[in-house]
């Protein structure tokens, strides 16, 4: 899946998002977001998905920026473990249709 990186500068980012110069400020220093070579501004990956999701569990749940990081820590590990499990099921679908000679065992 490519990842797309934008530098957008802190004015863009609160015309489009609703995030204002002192929360970017506390995201940058939790590493929610890094900080661009350019001045007042910050390097996002998926901007698309990532800001909508800071103002929404920021302004939206009220959530502080140390809450937003720990939220956003266990939605990466939930998805993860989803990645996971569908690849286990499929490895015991698989086993089963082997075991019932439904059909080869393929490498995975």
């Amino acid at each position: 899946m490519e990842t797309h990186v934008l530098v957008l500068s802190f004015q863009e980012i609160d015309t489009r998002y609703g995030l204002g110069r002192a929360e970017l400020h506390q995201f940058l220093e939790l590493g929610l977001v890094r900080p661009a070579s350019a001045p007042d501004a910050v390097e996002v990956e998926e901007p698309d998905e990532l800001l909508p999701r800071l103002a929404r569990l920021h302004h939206g749940l009220g959530l502080a920026p140390e809450a937003i990081d720990v939220v956003l820590f266990m939605r990466q590990r939930l998805l993860r473990l989803q990645t996971a499990l569908a690849r286990e099921t499929a490895r015991a679908r698989e086993l089963e249709r082997f075991i019932t000679g439904a059909g080869p065992l393929l490498e995975g």
